[in-house]
């Protein structure tokens, strides 16, 4: 693997996702794999599971690991051709260039703006770092994408499924703030990779770019998709055709107890209570967003310990 900018970069996902499962038995065993290597993480957008479960990879893998938080030290320019003498101070042909001295891997986080369809669709950010930087890039999620919470999400649902194709539902759900699509895209790209019956359900309006849902099936009823599920993804996303706008509160479509019956429940994390979902669901027997949560270490982890072997 020569970087993890996204799902595509995984030749053989199965494969993949057996070999992290493996990890998990024993955390340490190329921890020589990343001696006197370093990944720079680089955050534009504030991060909790990300940050502490890529450092762990790292360190599990005997990496050394720097953090800066870009928007907390200077705004950096990514436009080619633009007169710096407003915000901005550092351009990205200098900053990746520079950075690729002092890393041997850089990872990055960088969120849309939401506001402007065209410049987020473009990952101009993510892009800026893949086109200048001279080592290997890892995506912590993007403006449109997160493979490394999609990895972890094949991890979870391989180790917990009871049949060969089960039923997985990705289900909008409410939340008081306009959120990115990177999430849901994701999954939307694993489903595509995996051997299972895939529904997406949202209220009329929530369609997600239909360059990357294809021809899954999408039903507006939430209780008819959620029939017969052994998995239930939540996640609440903006409208994308009016892009970024929040077209419906809609209490109703809160993932309950009474909906999912039986289904493993998912979630990403953060997660607001009682209102994504309610308690019952999050404290169920059935609930896997711990176990999703864990399993991003191990996420990050397999995609380093391959980015490290094909340097070596």
């Amino acid at each position: 693997m020569k970087k993890y900018t996204n799902l595509n970069d995984i030749k053989n996902l199965s494969d993949t996702v057996q070999k992290a499962i493996q990890l998990k038995e024993n955390p340490y065993q190329f921890a020589h794999l990343g001696q006197h290597k370093t990944v720079v993480m680089l955050f534009f957008n504030a991060s909790l599971r990300t940050r502490l479960s890529t450092e762990k990879a790292a360190k599990n893998l005997g990496m050394e690991v720097s953090v800066l938080n870009i928007t907390n030290a200077w705004s950096m320019e990514f436009e080619d051709g633009t007169v710096m003498n407003l915000s901005t101070s550092e351009h990205i042909k200098e900053a990746a260039m520079v950075i690729s001295q002092y890393a041997d891997i850089i990872a990055v986080r960088a969120f849309p703006t939401l506001k402007d369809k065209e410049k987020d669709t473009s990952e101009i950010v993510l892009n800026g770092f893949i086109k200048y930087a001279s080592v290997p890039v890892i995506n912590m999620e993007s403006a449109t994408d997160h493979p490394l919470q999609a990895l972890a999400d094949a991890i979870t649902i391989t180790e917990t499924k009871t049949m060969n194709k089960p039923k997985v539902v990705l289900s909008w759900a409410p939340h008081p703030k306009a959120l990115p699509h990177s999430v849901a895209n994701a999954f939307v790209h694993l489903m595509h990779n995996m051997d299972v019956e895939f529904v997406i359900t949202h209220p009329e309006g929530y369609e997600l770019d239909a360059e990357i849902t294809k021809e899954f099936h999408i039903e507006y009823n939430q209780e008819k998709a959620f029939k017969n599920a052994d998995f239930i993804y939540a996640k609440n996303w903006s409208s994308f055709t009016k892009y970024g706008k929040i077209l419906t509160e809609a209490p109703n479509w809160m993932i309950t107890q009474g909906k999912i019956g039986a289904a493993k429940f998912m979630h990403c994390l953060p997660i607001r209570r009682n209102v994504v979902a309610e308690d019952a669901v999050l404290d169920g027997d059935n609930s896997l967003v711990i176990e999703q949560a864990n399993n991003r270490t191990y996420a990050a982890q397999i995609v380093l310990k391959e980015i490290l072997t094909h340097l070596s």
